[in-house]
């Protein structure tokens, strides 16, 4: 039989680490492609828009129309998959290091 684990062996990567960390690679670009289309593709929006409207989390500028649309404004998609990474990876990374501290004892 093999020994209980010791030292450096006994904290090891497990899935729930790697599907965290993949998880916050998915949020850090969504916020990047969500950041790039708030201020670099609709950097002039700002100059041409009567109601503009400023979003910080995700990073968003848009301009509402009198009849309600909406321009520049981020894909939906994109924002669903924003909070949803950001979700998985605070849970997992959550579980994962309660996970680790029991082990640990």
């Amino acid at each position: 039989m093999r020994a209980s684990p010791t030292g450096s062996e006994a904290v090891r990567p497990t899935a729930s680490w790697g599907v965290s960390l993949a998880s916050l690679g998915v949020f850090l670009v969504s916020w990047a492609l969500c950041w790039v289309n708030a201020y670099v593709v609709n950097d002039d929006l700002p100059n041409t828009c009567g109601d503009l409207r400023r979003q910080s989390f995700p990073p968003e500028v848009a301009c509402a129309s009198v009849n309600g649309t909406l321009t520049g404004a981020n894909a939906g998609w994109i924002e669903a998959l924003f909070f949803a990474s950001l979700l998985v990876f605070v849970l997992l990374a959550s579980m994962a290091a309660a996970l680790a501290s029991l082990r640990r004892k």
